[in-house]
């Protein structure tokens, strides 16, 4: 497998009124963000795969169907789909850590709903969640293998970058 150099770059907020909120793009039926409160693992899978089989997520795809149930299992674990003309559009995980900090961990869209503006709508509504949980700090990190939209669209919703690393890997 060919390999290549990746920046990766972490984002932080570390107050609620730093959101810039995307308002929801017009939509011919509502928008719908709703909690998972018991994801599956095939409802997990078929989110990870579906958002980042494009940017070649491959971590939990090597988790056993154990690990990755004790994960979703975590009460410091929340899943959130957005649903857009009755079909599951996209999701966002986040993770609560000990210094009470939210990371979000996961976030992204189907292909099919990529470039309607729902990534802003979606990632505000990220971030609304994520300080609803009482977070000293929101966090994320993404890279160049992301959608080359992702860096734009976490600096616009109000993050700020704290930190980059470059290291390789396999495509």
């Amino acid at each position: 497998m060919p390999s290549v150099d990746v920046l990766r770059t972490y984002l932080e907020m570390r107050a609620p009124d730093a959101l810039r909120a995307a308002p929801p793009p017009a939509s011919p039926a509502p928008l719908v963000v709703r909690r998972l409160e018991r994801p599956t693992v095939e409802e997990y899978r078929a989110l990870y795969a579906g958002v980042g089989e494009r940017y070649h997520w491959r971590d939990r795809l090597r988790w056993s169907d154990e690990e990755l149930a004790a994960h979703l299992a975590l009460r410091s674990v929340m899943v959130w789909v957005l649903e857009a003309e009755g079909e599951t559009a996209g999701y966002f995980e986040l993770k609560r850590h000990f210094d009470e900090s939210v990371e979000i961990a996961y976030f992204g869209l189907f292909p099919a709903f990529v470039g309607r503006g729902l990534g802003r709508f979606l990632l505000t509504r990220a971030i609304e969640e994520a300080w609803a949980l009482e977070a000293t700090r929101v966090w994320v990190h993404t890279c160049t293998l992301d959608h080359p939209s992702a860096l734009g669209n976490y600096r616009a919703r109000g993050m700020t970058e704290y930190r980059t690393e470059s290291y390789q890997t396999e495509i």
